[in-house]
């Protein structure tokens, strides 16, 4: 038997759909989605999805698990994970917004905000809107297109990211009033990923290795990295050093902190491994990260 083979698919293939509106740095809007090329084989995304359809009828596989989406369902689809099996009806039609991680990264306030999203959507990759929750939706994507589309505005970006942000906190009633309306029977690895991502929300500052987290879940290390990654398709370590980085960048950008005070409050040893950590993973110095450059 031959293993179909996984392709990666990327937020520069999206902005030439038909009718896309975008931002270079990791935004694209589309309603057109049915301009978009089939892919005939499971397909892993690199950014994140989220669609509100308005007509017709969807069906797709994420991680290997059946979804159908219907006029007034939102859908959600994280980075990294696979769909497959995507089939729709001529008449299909949704209001789509696709982000890259940094872009997402780039407005969003803290991580806290960033758990609670990634594991909604993983929980609940379609849910069904009320006639309200339609309308906030319909009017966000509407006046976020019309502001991208105004590349004379000097502040065309930055009013852009402020319009996401609010979009997340009023669409943050939806996430509420799902989880209040009934708990989803959770397998054990659902549980150890949610538990995990919860423990790093609040210790990531001061602990970094996979073993203590492990420990305060009782596994072991083995265990909760073979868990996480069947999960989320990220190891812990990943997930750890993207929460690290996340505030790091928010940080440096939205406080008036000394890298050295940035340092102490993360619980690195000293300045110097603090800024060969960044420009690992960023690319630049946390200086030149925080004049622009």
């Amino acid at each position: 038997m031959v293993e179909n083979r996984i392709v990666d698919t990327s937020l520069e293939e999206a902005r030439h759909w038909g009718n896309a509106a975008y931002l270079d740095d990791g935004l694209v809007l589309t309603d057109r989605v049915s301009d978009a090329p089939i892919p005939q084989e499971p397909t892993r995304m690199n950014f994140i999805l989220m669609a509100l359809c308005r007509k017709g009828r969807a069906q797709y596989s994420i991680d290997t698990r059946e979804q159908t989406v219907t006029p007034g369902d939102l859908l959600f689809v994280s980075e990294r994970h696979i769909v497959e099996n995507y089939t729709a009806s001529p008449d299909f039609e949704c209001l789509c917004i696709m982000v890259s991680t940094a872009f997402y990264h780039g407005f969003i306030q803290n991580v806290k905000n960033v758990s609670s999203l990634l594991i909604f959507s993983m929980n609940n990759p379609v849910v069904s809107l009320t006639p309200r929750e339609i309308q906030v939706y319909t009017n966000y994507y509407q006046t976020i297109r019309e502001k991208i589309s105004d590349a004379s505005h000097h502040y065309r970006r930055e009013l852009v990211k402020a319009l996401l942000l609010a979009m997340f906190y009023d669409m943050s009633g939806v996430i509420y009033r799902v989880e209040q309306s009934g708990k989803k029977t959770q397998t054990r690895a659902d549980a150890i990923f949610t538990r995990f991502i919860s423990l790093l929300g609040e210790h990531f500052r001061s602990e970094r290795r996979v073993g203590w987290y492990a420990e305060q879940l009782s596994i072991t290390p083995k265990y909760l990295s073979e868990t996480v990654k069947q999960i989320s398709k990220r190891t812990p370590n990943e997930w750890i050093d993207s929460y690290v980085i996340l505030e790091m960048r928010m940080l440096l950008k939205n406080s008036t902190k000394s890298i050295k005070e940035i340092t102490k409050d993360l619980h690195f040893p000293n300045q110097s491994f603090f800024g060969k950590y960044f420009k690992e993973h960023v690319g630049v110095s946390p200086l030149k990260y925080r004049k622009g450059e």
